[in-house]
């Protein structure tokens, strides 16, 4: 160990003994205070977005291309783009980049996993970007397909680790059944995986759910672990996407995100409270919290809250709804929640059915996003989560056993 990383573990028990908080290092600041000798004589190409970022929030395309000792030849660029100038959804361009001049190849478009051309000349790919801890979030599809790639034309991956927002002890919903794999459910894990992405990348490798192994590395932090809020980190948080401005966004995405998909109810996005909301023109404000707070679920509580989108779902008109309130997040299931906000304005609408307002679509991305039909099928049955809570939870100890085995932290 090297005497810089001695003194960054000395300092963090005394700071932790003083009850102080210990600044966390990603894996990009472990890199760069090794002066980068990971990347030397090798031709790098760099999987990246905004919130590749050191602590004084340079970016992390910056900081290689100005490394004398790296070699940058390549970019690849994910939803939003390499610089975040791509909105949610939207295909994103082969293009050059506009401050290095480097080539960048888009992959959130027509392509998605990165081919043989774009790899050409590349020895090592280096992925840095802050994930959410959610299955759904495309970043880890195109880290996955990425090391999909390299296995095949015999490149290297680099991961550079960072704090998974969710903590490192959550774990809920189902892995992906067959026939439901897509760009929002790659692989068999649960919605929420527990893991950082430099532990999962180490999963979906070492467990061959890539078809093959990479030679991948992951420069892990120093300073992170799994029971730390990211604003324990002491990090910056850059927006992951669009619709996630701040850590409670990423906190309250698996809560809703999956009911998201039904267009009839709007979850906030569009308002300056995405994902924190569950809403729409049709509610009674009151009657919805006072049914949701009879219940007493775990971690949470519920008020009314009356709202118009400025864009997006209903936009310009009025929502009643409730925001909900994360009191303890130690004990909220947060994936469940938005089954209860489904069970219970069936019992106040029972002719308000989200999965039939929404039209045939809507309900097949909520089968995607769930990496199941089952979810669904069994739910609607009674609009009761008695009745999906089994199939909900029936992956969680299996996984929880196999992830601790790539557990860095």
């Amino acid at each position: 160990m090297s005497s810089f990383y001695k003194i960054v573990l000395v300092v963090s028990f005394l700071l932790g003994q003083c009850g102080l908080r210990a600044e966390v290092l990603t894996g990009l600041e472990v890199l760069k205070q090794s002066d980068y000798k990971l990347l030397e004589g090798k031709r790098v190409g760099l999987l990246t977005n905004p919130t590749g970022v050191d602590r004084e929030l340079n970016l992390t395309v910056d900081l290689l291309f100005r490394a004398p000792n790296v070699n940058l030849v390549a970019l690849y660029a994910p939803e939003h783009g390499v610089r975040g100038d791509a909105y949610a959804g939207a295909s994103v361009a082969d293009t050059k980049d506009s401050k290095t001049g480097l080539p960048v190849y888009s992959l959130h478009g027509k392509v998605k996993k990165p081919t043989e051309a774009m790899l050409k000349g590349v020895d090592v790919v280096v992925y840095d970007i802050q994930d959410i801890g959610c299955r759904s979030y495309t970043f880890i599809s195109s880290l996955g397909l990425l090391m999909q790639a390299a296995a095949e034309y015999g490149k290297e991956v680099v991961v550079l680790d960072r704090p998974n927002p969710l903590g490192g002890l959550k774990v809920e919903g189902p892995i992906v059944e067959k026939g439901f794999f897509s760009f929002v459910s790659q692989y068999a894990i649960p919605y929420v995986y527990g893991l950082t992405t430099g532990e999962l990348a180490t999963l979906i490798n070492e467990e061959n759910l890539n078809g093959n192994r990479c030679k991948l590395t992951v420069v892990k932090m120093q300073g992170w672990k799994r029971d730390m809020r990211f604003e324990e980190t002491g990090l910056p948080w850059v927006l992951t996407s669009p619709h996630i401005p701040q850590v409670s966004s990423a906190i309250a995405y698996p809560m809703s995100g999956i009911v998201g998909e039904l267009e009839a109810l709007s979850i906030g996005v569009g308002y300056t409270l995405p994902f924190e909301l569950f809403a729409a023109e049709w509610v009674n404000a009151d009657s919805l919290s006072n049914a949701l707070n009879a219940l007493n679920l775990p971690g949470v509580k519920f008020r009314p809250i009356t709202y118009k989108p400025f864009y997006k779902k209903g936009s310009g008109k009025l929502h009643r709804g409730v925001q909900v309130h994360i009191v303890d997040y130690g004990k909220v299931n947060l994936t469940e929640v938005q089954f209860y906000v489904l069970q219970e304005l069936h019992a106040l609408y029972p002719d308000k059915n989200p999965f039939l307002l929404g039209g045939l679509k809507s309900y097949r991305s909520f089968d995607s996003v769930c990496g199941s039909n089952q979810v669904r099928k069994l739910f609607t049955k009674r609009f009761r989560f008695s009745d999906v809570e089994a199939f909900w939870r029936k992956d969680v100890e299996s996984f929880r056993e196999l992830s601790r085995k790539y557990w860095l932290y």
